[in-house]
């Protein structure tokens, strides 16, 4: 039975519990912010970050009015149903190596999912949560949205996953939630605290390595976590145009690698990736 009372079902999150967890000595997060509703978490800081907010400072919203996607997608849930966070992050590391940033918010994702709900799941390049097996392989169950602040400074990673979000709350067909793939625990507290303790591990390696993704052991994380590599796809580009084949890998910058019968071996930066059946793919 569901209750009538939103708050028992969908409790909100304890800013002040999640400050004493995550903002301690020596740890990754700087500042860390709970807001019943915004507009956009990732327009929210990039306001804070050309106000001077320091790198990991972090902001959560029970709701967002206007959540963003990829590609000017929109992104709903209702209040309290998701996790809906934004990560400022002021890189030291080459910018030419900042593409690998979406990638890292993806694994980091996977692993605290992994982990606080005891939920395997995948990632669908480039940084998609899909369900990575029965009946809802290959829904989505969050996606990631990095955006490079106007004087490049610096980026935000927002990240969005939909937790307890029943099948008729689901924005589009192809979505599903962690609850609906059988998460054991839908608990947010633990999921967001597992969410930026996985995200600050692989950012500190990913820096250390001075942006260097092999070195950093983040390329081999995400070619296990990646269930587009190896599936038949067809990779729709800016301009209209698509290219249908193999995905047989990514390459050092994150580039997803797609083996066509005529072009050979083409690498899509940029686009959305839909996985194909594999006869429609030959």
């Amino acid at each position: 039975m569901v209750s009538a009372y939103n708050d028992l079902d969908r409790p909100p999150l304890d800013e002040r519990s999640v400050q004493r967890a995550l903002m301690t000595p020596g740890g990754f997060v700087s500042a860390i912010r709970v807001l019943p509703s915004v507009e956009s978490t990732n327009t929210a800081l990039l306001g804070a970050a050309a106000d001077g907010a320091p790198h990991a400072s972090v902001l959560v919203a029970e709701e967002q009015t206007a959540g963003k996607g990829r590609l000017g997608r929109t992104w709903t849930a209702p209040a309290r149903s998701g996790l809906f966070v934004s990560i400022l992050l002021r890189p030291q590391a080459p910018s030419a190596a900042w593409t690998w940033l979406p990638l890292l918010a993806g694994v980091a994702a996977r692993e605290a999912v992994a982990r606080a709900c005891r939920l395997e799941i995948g990632l669908k390049w480039p940084n998609d949560l899909v369900a990575a097996s029965g009946e809802l392989a290959d829904r989505k169950l969050g996606g990631i949205l990095c955006e490079t602040a106007q004087d490049a400074s610096a980026l935000v990673a927002g990240i969005g996953i939909n937790v307890t979000l029943r099948q008729h709350e689901l924005p589009v067909p192809q979505a599903a939630s962690l609850a609906l793939a059988g998460a054991e625990s839908t608990d947010r507290d633990t999921l967001l605290r597992a969410l930026l303790r996985s995200f600050g591990d692989w950012y500190t390696r990913w820096s250390e390595a001075d942006g260097d993704a092999e070195a950093a052991g983040l390329r081999d994380a995400y070619l296990q976590a990646c269930v587009t590599i190896g599936r038949h796809v067809r990779a729709e580009l800016p301009g209209g145009r698509s290219v249908t084949g193999r995905a047989s890998g990514v390459d050092r910058s994150g580039a997803l690698l797609v083996t066509t019968a005529d072009q050979g071996e083409t690498a899509i930066g940029a686009g959305d990736v839909v996985h194909l059946r594999p006869e429609a793919g030959n």
